[in-house]
């Protein structure tokens, strides 16, 4: 595992949940044993040494972490005591009609410790660096998977579980007293309950990132849709930049998506083998591009052709065909390109850190945005050309900016086809509110990355011999002529 994550260049790795449970096809989020490793893949000092190890190799642990709800065995917590302990008695608060397991009682004190000492217990004793909470729509939300008539409101009247809101608060506000920066919590959360990841003394929930959902479900709508019939669904790509900012984002592509008939993300692709390859080597250019952390379930780096299923191994025998070894060296080099160029991150939830410069290209299918570090020269371009047509597109740009081409998804050691992006033109005149314009060859089906020249500008004192005055000239360096 450690080296071929070092390999890939990604930087942290999320288990599913890892504490004990009875039944294997629940992957674990049906707990009984809250304190204990389970069993199935070694002993508590196994699980300690593998997170050493990842540790030594500057990989960060993320585990997923299941306050939401718990089965009904003998062995566990429902009716610990003979009595509804640990769940609410009124199958209304206490009772998942989905998933069949009982809710936490988070008005009791003693529950409340007991799940927040559990976090701090990962945290502390297997120095896992961050918790991925599990389920937390149905946490905060009285009326999740439920009718009319089969919840109770608040003592407000609305739908909020205010007990959950106020336990979520109380334990962000315990694990990052105790272990501050050096850990982070993530919500999923598919609902726009507000300031999920703003602090809890400002209102918010407190938690680090939020599962952007929506992004999720619109860019894979989107990518389902043969290219002929884009235009018509052109706002499913540019619609996660109305809200991206509200929260603190992580894009998930999880072991959700390639579950139960869903079809594994390579399947979900439009069109033949290579348009396929294509598309999800374009969406995860979309992908590791836009603003917000991303997260990857495995196999997809490579294009795995089955659902995932946890009694066997991935087929790693996918990687001796060309499509699928080039779809993992895409993701290679984006997980490297992605920690070289700093733009992509170092705004990563501020508005500064983005801009459209062509959002409305519905006929052409086309999406044209800036990705902005913190210097003022430190910009890159990203350019999708979602249609199976090499075209020549024309961009506004700023007045004396000049650029270089540094990625394509069409690459041929990608398994693209090899039809190379160029900047065939500048032209010095006004064009959609810009002082300038470059013209480029855009590959089919792909994703583009353009950098900003950093031009080299130094003074330089000379000297005047014949009126003996001095002067100053300037001395420009770079790829351009002057």
């Amino acid at each position: 595992l450690i080296p071929y994550i070092k390999e890939t260049g990604f930087t942290h790795v999320e288990f599913m949940p890892l504490m004990e449970y009875p039944y294997d096809p629940s992957w674990g989020y049906q707990i009984t044993g809250f304190y204990a490793a389970t069993s199935r893949f070694g002993s508590p000092q196994d699980l300690m040494f593998l997170i050493d190890e990842l540790h030594r190799n500057e990989i960060g642990v993320i585990l997923d972490w299941v306050p939401s709800h718990f089965p009904g065995d003998a062995n566990g917590l429902h009716r610990f005591d003979g009595s509804h302990l640990y769940e609410h008695e009124d199958p209304r608060k206490g009772f998942h009609p989905d998933w069949k397991s009982y809710i936490f009682n988070y008005g009791r004190n003693e529950v409340k410790s007991f799940l927040i000492s559990n976090a701090v217990f990962w945290l502390e004793r297997y120095h896992a660096d961050g918790l991925r909470v599990d389920a937390v729509t149905s946490m905060l939300h009285l009326d999740y998977s439920r009718n009319e008539g089969e919840w109770e409101p608040n003592i407000y009247g609305g739908n909020v579980n205010l007990e959950a809101k106020t336990f979520l608060q109380e334990f962000n506000t315990a694990v990052y007293k105790e272990f501050g920066d050096n850990i982070i919590t993530i919500a999923e959360e598919s609902s726009d309950f507000p300031k999920l990841t703003k602090p809890v003394h400002d209102g918010g929930v407190g938690f680090g990132m939020k599962w952007m959902m929506g992004w999720m479900h619109d860019t894979l709508a989107y990518f389902k849709e043969d290219p002929i019939d884009r235009k018509f669904f052109h706002h499913k790509l540019t619609f996660a930049s109305m809200y991206m900012y509200n929260e603190n984002y992580m894009m998930p592509l999880s072991h959700d998506e390639v579950v139960h008939g869903k079809a594994s993300l390579i399947y979900k692709m439009k069109g033949d083998e290579w348009q396929k390859f294509a598309n999800l080597r374009a969406l995860y250019v979309y992908m590791f591009t836009h603003p917000g952390a991303k997260l990857l379930f495995m196999g997809d780096e490579f294009g795995q052709t089955s659902e995932w299923n946890f009694k066997k191994s991935l087929d790693w025998h996918l990687l001796d065909y060309p499509v699928h070894k080039g779809l993992q060296t895409l993701v290679k080099d984006l997980n490297h390109l992605y920690r070289k160029e700093t733009a992509f991150y170092e705004n990563q939830f501020s508005p500064e850190g983005f801009e459209w410069v062509e959002a409305d290209d519905t006929d052409n299918s086309v999406y044209i945005y800036l990705r902005k570090g913190k210097k003022k020269d430190n910009v890159l371009m990203i350019i999708l050309n979602l249609t199976p047509r090499v075209l020549d597109y024309k961009i506004g740009v700023d007045a004396g900016s000049h650029w270089e081409i540094i990625f394509s998804s069409d690459d041929e050691k990608y398994a693209g086809s090899g039809v190379e992006p160029d900047i065939f033109r500048e032209d010095q005149e006004e064009y959609k509110g810009h002082k300038k314009s470059i013209s480029i060859k855009l590959p089919p089906l792909a994703g583009v990355v353009l950098r900003k020249k950093h031009m080299n500008v130094e003074k330089v004192k000379t000297i005047n011999i014949k009126d003996k005055k001095e002067s100053m000239s300037i001395k420009r360096s770079g790829n351009n002529k002057f």
